[in-house]
């Protein structure tokens, strides 16, 4: 498949993810973070309902709201999301802080799903600065986030190896998660290692603190890295960025570009400068609205999947 050609063909239209709830994020800092089953799928539902066609997967405590690797509550999740909609659903392997790496790859061989991030690289990930934050915390999130001052989001090559081999026998597509231009490098090694090959799907993530930051010039740098890496043509694109304004700056820098956008309440809390999001839908429709403004419409499932090369939701074992 020529993704140059395949662009060129679908250049009316924008593959939207939406992030339902995240491994990093705490209840606290918003009321409208899902936790439980029905609310993770309630809001997945309305979200692809106005227009995303990719739902970005984590479960939590349904008692406490802490991220979680419960292949029970992935189970929960992703049958009634199914039964549902006909979004692809896109289960993370990123967990969250304290999960071993057979944690975070469980959900391949168990749900065998159509898409599954796969993280290129580690990074310093940092939400302390959100402990200090006025906010009626749980005892454990203040906890969690704090802890974050000495953490390490680890993707070694030998993690990265391990996850893409399952991906490889589940004949689930990863999506693999840049989020500093050295990812591209680790990539291009993985490529010459034989772990992974072209075409695939990248995610530039700009934002987190201990990583690369939003600011246009970036995004452009690692889209030209990647190109110049892997040849113009041979991977499809998303940009996230994380925070408020970098949700919406990325989403329309990479419209611009020619590429296709994340958001949801993973990513980033707030509809404007001064208003929090009441959902993840809120979001996805702001971003309509954006595309809209670019002649573009949020891609179908069935065309998100023709685009990205999936094998179907028939194929899933959920």
């Amino acid at each position: 498949m020529n993704y140059e050609r395949e662009r060129e063909a679908m250049s009316d239209i924008v593959v939207i993810t939406c992030a339902v709830t995240g491994g990093m994020t705490v209840p606290a800092q918003s009321p409208a973070i899902p936790v439980t089953v029905d609310e993770i799928v309630s809001q997945g539902v309305e979200a692809a309902e106005a227009g995303a066609s990719i739902l970005h997967i984590h479960v939590r405590e349904e008692t406490t709201g802490r991220p979680v690797a419960d292949l029970d509550l992935f189970e929960r999740v992703l049958s009634q999301l199914k039964e549902r909609t006909d979004a692809v659903l896109q289960p993370t392997t990123g967990g969250g802080q304290g999960m071993t790496i057979v944690e975070r790859g469980a959900i391949i061989p168990r749900f065998q799903p159509e898409m599954a991030t796969l993280n290129a690289g580690s990074i310093n990930f940092g939400l302390y600065p959100i402990a200090e934050r006025e906010l009626e915390f749980q005892e454990w999130e203040r906890a969690y986030l704090e802890g974050t001052r000495d953490y390490v989001f680890r993707n070694t090559f030998a993690d990265v190896t391990y996850l893409a081999g399952l991906m490889d026998e589940a004949n689930t597509r990863p999506e693999i998660e840049i989020y500093d231009v050295g990812h591209l490098f680790n990539l291009r090694q993985l490529i010459k290692d034989g772990v992974l090959s072209a075409p695939f799907n990248l995610q530039f993530v700009l934002g987190v603190l201990g990583a690369n930051s939003f600011e246009p010039d970036q995004l452009v740098h690692m889209l030209r890295t990647a190109e110049r890496l892997f040849g113009v043509g041979s991977f499809t694109w998303s940009a996230a960025g994380v925070g408020y304004p970098a949700e919406f700056g990325a989403a329309a820098l990479s419209m611009m570009m020619g590429g296709n956008i994340r958001v949801g309440l993973e990513d980033n809390l707030r509809i404007t400068k001064r208003e929090l999001a009441h959902s993840n839908a809120d979001l996805v429709s702001k971003v309509v609205t954006l595309a809209e403004n670019f002649d573009k419409r949020p891609a179908t499932p069935q065309e998100a999947r023709a685009l990205l090369g999936l094998k179907g939701a028939q194929d899933v074992k959920f």
